[in-house]
């Protein structure tokens, strides 16, 4: 993405759409709906190419996705929206998952180190226990973000491979450990390198959404930096590099956990809890559970954001169980939307995308509040198109408001 190329008299991106499998393909059509709306009725305009992309692609022609894809993602899109990665039985000769190019390739590839995961309680949601759907937290206090470092920790061999597979450049040697002291028989084993690099920029980025986090709620953020620093010599590196950095922001209170009992306090007391950085694993696994608290990964959205390039998807993966149906819930892909809006109004000093990412945030807030339809995740029983067509339809009305007054 070119940094220096700023919309002129309307906001114009260039926006790559990979739909990817199951699901993906149907919840990415409902963010689309919605986007169209913004660029009907607001001075967003987008110039937009989609990619078919995944296992099922995968399965049908022997590619990930077509030839050149990787490099119009790098040299030719402002944002990337992506549905979903993943199908059964779509595996690639060395035992990856077919379609790990898109999401692994494009995360190390273009060094989107910072993942995004907003934690945000609308109200109206209920939450699935038990079998039934109830209120069981309060939307009042749920309202965090966690920052999961993005390339390194646990998947970074697999991130490496994918990355140089996208570029089509060649691999890298492997890496050998003969024996390991003490175990017998075979034994499988997976490296987890962090580094200071990759642990200061993600945990600078932290602060600095802290700040803007506070700026905008007008209230200072706390900063919570999980680890396991009392076991794992990556962690205390982390955790060492957190201290340093926090020293530079006196303003900001900062806090520390290990990830065993920060799952605890995630569920029980998450009003404690605004802005969270994890290295890579446990920042896959804290999200996924922090998503119970907004109702399901069907209200978890995402955003991968590097120095030079920015990627949305949903948290949930294909759901190959629902594909087909028009049942899955829509709104983690559209709230990928409103994330996308923020960030190029960020990124940009684009006030008209700033605004219209508040507008829609509004829509699905009123949508939910209101009583608007809901799959079933939320205990309703409309479709996924149903769903996008109402939150679409409510931020029209918002928008001729908003620039017709």
């Amino acid at each position: 993405m070119n940094d220096e190329r700023l919309p002129t008299d309307m906001s114009e991106y260039r926006l790559t759409v990979l739909p990817g499998d199951g699901s993906g393909k149907e919840v990415t059509k409902e963010a689309q709906k919605v986007i169209q709306v913004f660029q009907d009725f607001s001075p967003l305009s987008f110039d937009i190419t989609e990619i078919p992309c995944g296992g099922e692609y995968y399965q049908e022609t022997g590619l990930e996705w077509p030839e050149g894809s990787f490099e119009h993602c790098r040299d030719n899109s402002d944002a990337i929206l992506l549905g979903a990665i993943g199908w059964p039985g779509a595996k690639l000769p060395n035992g990856d998952n077919a379609g790990g190019q898109v999401i692994l390739g494009l995360r190390s590839g273009l060094d989107l180190y910072a993942n995004i995961r907003p934690v945000k309680l609308y109200d109206g949601v209920l939450h699935k226990i038990h079998g039934k759907h109830k209120k069981v937290w309060d939307s009042k206090v749920v309202n965090m973000v966690l920052i999961r470092e993005n390339t390194e920790g646990l998947y970074h061999a697999l991130l490496r491979r994918s990355a140089l597979a996208a570029a089509g450049s060649k691999k890298d040697d492997p890496i050998v450990i003969d024996n390991f002291p003490g175990l017998e028989g075979e034994v499988a084993w997976d490296v987890r390198p962090i580094s200071r690099k990759g642990s200061q920029r993600v945990i600078n980025f932290a602060f600095d959404l802290a700040n803007r986090r506070g700026e905008k709620v007008g209230k200072k953020q706390k900063v919570t930096c999980v680890d396991k620093s009392n076991v794992t010599k990556g962690c205390r590196l982390f955790r060492q590099i957190f201290r340093e950095i926090a020293s530079k922001y006196p303003d900001l209170e900062t806090h520390e956990a290990y990830i065993d009992a920060f799952t605890m306090w995630l569920i029980r007391s998450p009003e404690d809890l605004d802005v969270v950085v994890l290295p890579n694993m446990f920042g896959d696994i804290a999200t996924d559970l922090a998503s119970v608290l907004q109702g399901g990964l069907g209200m978890a959205a995402s955003a991968n954001i590097g120095d030079n390039h920015m990627l949305f998807e949903p948290v949930h993966g294909s759901s190959p169980l629902h594909a087909g149906k028009n049942i899955v819930n829509p709104i983690a892909t559209i709230t990928s939307v409103q994330l996308m809006f923020d960030n190029l109004g960020a990124r940009h000093q684009d006030s008209d995308a700033t605004l219209c990412a508040d507008i829609l945030d509004r829509a699905i807030a009123e949508h939910l509040s209101e009583g608007g339809p809901v799959t079933y995740d939320l205990g309703g029983n409309a479709s996924t198109s149903d769903v996008g067509s109402a939150i679409a339809k409510r931020c029209e009305k918002i928008l001729k408001e908003t620039f017709d007054s």
